[in-house]
C-alpha cells in the first residue's frame, strides 16, 4: 500500500503539468471569453484537488482496513464517500470537457491561421 500511496503524490505533483496543459487548451480557444476560460481552469484545478485529495484519503483509510475487519466496519462508509467525491470530480472534468469540445467544433477555421500555426513547427 506504501506504494500505492507514493504514486498517489507522484500524480499531485504532475497536477502543474495537466493544468498548464489545460490552460493551453484554452488559450487556443479564441472566441472565447477570458473570464469563461479563468472559471473554467479554476473547475478543472478543483476537480484534480478534490479528486487527488480523496485519493490520499481513501487510500489511507484502506491500508488501515485491509484484513481489519472491524476498522473496514468503521471506516467503510467514508472510504465510500471518498470514493463518490473522485467520481463526481470525473464527472465534474467530462462535463468541463464537453464543454470545451462544443466550443471548439463552433470555432471558425481560419486557413491563415492554420498555415501560421503549421509554419511555426
Amino acid at each position: 500500500m506504501a506504494k500505492a500511496v507514493e504514486n498517489l503524490l507522484d500524480k499531485v505533483s504532475d497536477k502543474e503539468t495537466k493544468i498548464e496543459k489545460f490552460s493551453d487548451l484554452l488559450d487556443s480557444l479564441e472566441s472565447t471569453e477570458d473570464k469563461k476560460k479563468m472559471l473554467w481552469k479554476e473547475v478543472y484545478e478543483n476537480a484534480l484537488n478534490d479528486r487527488e485529495s480523496a485519493g490520499l484519503l481513501f487510500t489511507d483509510l484502506l491500508t488501515q482496513s485491509r484484513g481489519n475487519s472491524a476498522n473496514h466496519a468503521m471506516f467503510g462508509q467514508i472510504m465510500s464517500k471518498y470514493l463518490e467525491r473522485m467520481c463526481k470530480s470525473n464527472d465534474q472534468i467530462l462535463k468541463l470537457a464537453e464543454l470545451i469540445s462544443k466550443v471548439d467544433e463552433s470555432d471558425i477555421i481560419d486557413a491563415d491561421d492554420i498555415f501560421k500555426k503549421i509554419g511555426e513547427k
